[in-house]
């Protein structure tokens, strides 16, 4: 791999002195490197004055943790990275911040044949599996193609009001569907392929990929998955009951939780996220539908460390 796309939190890396660092690396072995310009100019500078010089420039682009509504997510089609901007001929495109940067990425990049490195800069970092003082060795790995390209699977929400249907998202780690403001349980009712499940009330419930059992379901109680498994999982967030259990379900069905009735009355409502990022409200009797997605994600792995030996170090 020769040419490569930068995508950078700037609130890992405010002054982008490791994205420079890692750009100037590259060009001096023969790389094409282009920094996407939302990194550059929440950074304070000016398309061109970037110090490692390339830049794809949008000024429609936002910087990483901007509040993104659904409606300007939808309309535009990418909540953070046009990929329209990146470059023709783009081999890698690198993901210097968290997991939930490299989840942003994936989801924006997710029709392009790109794949992703995430060079993890945040705490954990399951799906960023190089950590900031490896990139140079893992990149050299990857100019020589020394490494390989996971595919994992994503699922799509579509939410269906009672009055009309609205546009959803992909997600790659989870859709999440809970409470909002004050502390009020919420009633979901869930159905498997339209043949109904099971109700009851909790925060929230959880329906994640296996990529996604060790983010969110994992901290509700859900199982560890082996991230190359294609399956769906329900996992209930503070279930208000003894019994409640997550559930594994194979990857073909369609999964569909309509809202009940909310605690206290429906004031606050309640809210559906992808990923953490693209939320939208949603009241009683409203359905968000979920089902594996046609796209996947595809990830650069370069030392091929098993996910044994990943949850060992990463669990401690």
């Amino acid at each position: 791999m020769k040419h490569f796309f930068i995508i950078t939190n700037h609130e890992k890396d405010p002054q982008l002195a490791q994205t420079g660092r890692i750009c100037r690396w590259l060009e001096e072995r023969g790389c094409s490197c282009v920094i996407s310009d939302s990194a550059a100019l929440t950074a304070g500078s000016e398309p061109g004055q970037h110090p490692a010089r390339h830049q794809a420039q949008s000024p429609e682009q936002r910087s990483f943790g901007s509040a993104v509504s659904p409606a300007a997510s939808v309309s535009r089609g990418y909540r953070y990275t046009d990929p329209a901007r990146v470059p023709e001929g783009t081999e890698c495109v690198l993901v210097l911040g968290g997991d939930g940067t490299l989840l942003q990425a994936a989801g924006d990049l997710v029709n392009t044949t790109c794949p992703l490195l995430g060079i993890n800069m945040g705490k954990l970092g399951y799906l960023a599996e190089i950590e900031m003082d490896q990139a140079f060795g893992a990149l050299e790995r990857v100019i020589r193609d020394e490494c390989a390209i996971e595919q994992r699977m994503m699922l799509e929400g579509s939410i269906c009001g009672r009055d009309q249907r609205r546009e959803g998202a992909l997600a790659l780690n989870d859709i999440v569907l809970s409470r909002r403001g004050r502390f009020r349980v919420v009633e979901f009712n869930i159905y498997v392929d339209d043949a109904f499940l099971c109700s009851f009330q909790a925060d929230g419930i959880i329906v994640s990929t296996p990529t996604g059992s060790t983010g969110y379901s994992l901290s509700a109680g859900g199982p560890i998955v082996s991230p190359d498994a294609s399956l769906l999982m329900l996992t209930a967030v503070a279930p208000h009951t003894i019994s409640s259990r997550p559930v594994i379900l194979p990857d073909h069905v369609k999964i569909t939780v309509e809202l009940g009735s909310i605690g206290n009355g429906a004031a606050d409502g309640a809210e559906v996220n992808f990923d953490g990022n693209t939320i939208a409200a949603i009241g009683p009797g409203d359905r968000v539908t979920i089902r594996k997605a046609a796209n996947l994600a595809r990830l650069v792995r370069v030392y091929h460390t098993s996910f044994v030996e990943i949850l060992r170090r990463k669990m401690n």
